[in-house]
């Protein structure tokens, strides 16, 4: 993927001070950034390969693969001990690689790259970890493949039918809260696999596969010209181990959503040629299909018509493309793919930093479904800051920053979030210039990643220890969301005053001035 016979991108560096211990310093960053990476790769792979050992619940292997997984027992203590180095080290090593690239230094981005893509094929193969949330997504496809709607019918149902093992507690009594396309996805997965959850997962995770790989492809080649930002793409996308393990690694369906709509913002930010009309029809179907698979990418519909807002004929041909996708799709599913999302998206499950404030609400007599309501009232007028102060990008179009600016204001404000919900604006600061928004993405990525680790469904009570279990219970109660608050108070600072820019020299990715606002 370099693209030529290099094995190192160097930056564009301005003129540096001659001090040798700052040199050494600065020689010493970069490898110590890839040595960080490939570590962390290599611990969360060896994780995976020892699933049993510590991921709940088993599911039981096919007899012939894939997935495989080491049925050797060890440790679970020392293991999710690795797995929260893992995740320190995988996010100290992407942030020092962004630093080494803003200060000149060379990276071996061909060796980086290689990396991530072996981890891409070896954790395909390997069960899910780190969430049951693939095992989940198995399961309502094997109710679809049985002819029940999965909309309808609860994984509980569905255990008590087939006797089936390895169904996953956690919302065993939930039904779908995907899209049918996603629904379309996993009925073809469990087809293609009989009986099996373990092998429906895995086809699943092949086509997560194929979705990573084309996002990093499509990055590859649309930055050829500019090697730096091609580096740094690879160092936010195809390296990162935080993505790895999130989506790859745990199977999350939100990685496909998150491609397919990449693919209509650039359509309309007019990486790839054709007619107006046709290119906004395009992106409009390809922006639908992924809200057809997760309803929170229609802010991705709405990037689209920001950017098309002073050409209605445009606007209103992308907004057909999404309803020319979504309207069958949904007639065919019935109302009941209408009321299982719906119905869910008033529980607030995650994190948010509106946690941190959880004691004293509690104490006050409140609870957090009240963060939802601020989270509501705070939204529009931050992401009407931060779309309107954002700086402008590096083509013409605009799909790709108001999807980020969109993106940003709804990661950080609403309380139900996960890490691996920041692969909506992962993909297209990948696209965007080299500014402060990487030290908020890849904080908040981190922060939540080890909040979230060992893996839901994980007794950390009976299987870790005491002291462990109180390290995680602290850094999810109080440090995560605390990071989440800084983030969010960082965001809407910058909007006021402008300093996008880090104070580490510049990427040589030309970032222009903050746009306003126009009717």
């Amino acid at each position: 993927m370099s693209g030529n016979s290099e094995t190192k991108v160097r930056s564009v560096v301005h003129a540096e001070p001659a001090d040798s211990d700052t040199k050494r310093t600065r020689n010493a960053l970069a490898p110590w950034a890839t040595g960080a990476i490939i570590a962390a790769v290599i611990i969360m792979i060896a994780a995976s390969m020892l699933r049993a050992s510590w991921m709940p619940p088993a599911i039981p292997m096919p007899h012939i693969g894939p997935p495989w997984e080491i049925a050797q027992k060890l440790s679970t203590r020392d293991l999710v001990l690795a797995i929260w180095f893992a995740g320190a080290l995988g996010g100290g090593g992407v942030v020092a690689a962004l630093v080494a690239l803003r200060r000149g230094e060379s990276l071996p981005i061909r060796t980086l790259v290689v990396t991530g893509l072996l981890a891409l094929v070896i954790l395909t193969v390997l069960p899910p970890v780190g969430s049951t949330d693939a095992i989940d997504y198995a399961v309502y496809g094997q109710i679809a493949a049985l002819g029940h709607s999965p909309y309808v019918m609860v994984p509980a149902q569905y255990r008590a039918l087939t006797h089936a093992a390895g169904v996953p507690g956690g919302w065993e009594h939930i039904p779908s809260v995907y899209g049918p396309l996603a629904t379309f996805e996993q009925f073809i997965a469990a087809k293609l696999s009989g009986s099996s959850l373990a092998r429906t997962v895995f086809w699943l995770k092949l086509v997560n596969a194929f979705a990573f790989a084309g996002v990093a492809l499509a990055a590859d080649r649309l930055l050829r010209n500019d090697p730096t930002a091609r580096a740094r793409a690879h160092v936010l996308w195809t390296a990162n181990p935080l993505l790895l393990w999130n989506l790859v690694a745990a199977g999350h369906i939100d990685l496909v959503a998150a491609a397919v709509g990449l693919a209509g913002l650039l359509i309309a930010d007019r990486w790839v040629a054709g007619p107006p009309l046709r290119r906004a029809l395009l992106a409009g179907l390809c922006v639908g299909a992924a809200i057809d698979i997760k309803a929170n990418y229609a802010l991705f519909l709405l990037a689209l018509c920001w950017a098309f807002r002073r050409n209605i004929r445009e606007l209103l041909m992308s907004v057909v493309g999404a309803l020319l996708f979504l309207v069958p799709s949904y007639a065919a599913s019935g109302m009941a793919s209408i009321k299982a999302p719906v119905s869910r998206a008033a529980d607030v499950t995650g994190y948010g930093f509106y946690g941190f404030y959880g004691p004293f609400l509690h104490h006050v007599g409140l609870n957090l479904k009240y963060a939802a309501i601020v989270a509501a009232c705070l939204l529009i007028p931050v992401a009407w800051l931060t779309i309107t102060r954002l700086p402008a990008g590096n083509r013409e179009g605009q799909a790709v920053r108001a999807a980020l600016a969109l993106g940003l204001t709804w990661l950080l404000l609403w309380p139900d979030q996960f890490a691996w919900y920041s692969v909506m604006i992962i993909c297209v600061l990948v696209f965007y210039p080299a500014t402060r928004i990487d030290w908020l993405a890849i904080s908040w990525l981190t922060a939540l990643t080890i909040a979230d680790m060992p893996g839901r469904g994980l007794h950390p009570t009976v299987r870790l220890g005491s002291l462990p279990h109180e390290l995680q219970k602290q850094f999810l109660q109080h440090l995560a969301p605390l990071v989440m608050l800084v983030t969010a108070i960082a965001l809407v600072v910058w909007c006021f005053n402008g300093r996008w820019r880090a104070p580490t020299p510049s990427s040589g990715i030309p970032v222009s001035a903050p746009q306003q606002s126009s009717s």
